[in-house]
């Protein structure tokens, strides 16, 4: 009988935090804050190029590196600036997956705005942190805080301490 009490304390020392995940939930994101003005790689087997609209669409196994962050989805159109100096947003679709250090995050479709270095994923999103899972509807990423923010029926397992 001795346990019960144990138990149900820590009940309701969870119940605050899981109340709290179920309207949105701050994570930390990646191991460092990410800089925008850095170099942006891409790889793909496709590219095709308008430069009528200023975009362009890479297909095929894109992977996007920029700094320690990693963005892969089967394609991402990518809008440049109105004077070419630069790109302005990422639109990653059909299954994105995004690495920054040991986090890992995946949804149905991204996208990054480079200037503000906010990544919005949705669809399914799964955040991976070490042991701890957590989805939601939506993720919003500040790359230059480090930061996420996740919306929508977000879910995770709580596990409780070893002793």
């Amino acid at each position: 009988m001795t346990c019960l009490p144990r138990l149900i304390a820590c009940l309701l020392c969870l119940s605050a935090p899981v109340s709290s995940l179920a309207q949105g939930s701050q994570v930390a994101f990646g191991n460092t804050q990410q800089d925008s003005n850095l170099p942006v790689e891409v790889t793909a087997e496709t590219l095709d190029v308008n430069q009528n609209d200023n975009t362009a669409v890479f297909t095929g196994n894109v992977v996007i590196g920029q700094g320690e962050m990693r963005l892969s989805a089967p394609r991402v159109l990518v809008v440049y600036k109105a004077d070419q100096s630069g790109i302005q947003r990422l639109e990653a679709r059909g299954g994105v997956t995004i690495v920054s250090g040991q986090d890992a995050a995946e949804g149905r479709e991204a996208d990054y705005d480079i200037d503000s270095g906010m990544i919005e994923l949705r669809g399914n999103v799964l955040l991976v942190q070490g042991p701890q899972a957590l989805t939601s509807d939506k993720m919003a990423v500040d790359t230059h805080a480090g930061t996420a923010r996740m919306t929508g029926r977000v879910k995770t397992v709580l596990q409780p301490e070893e002793q």
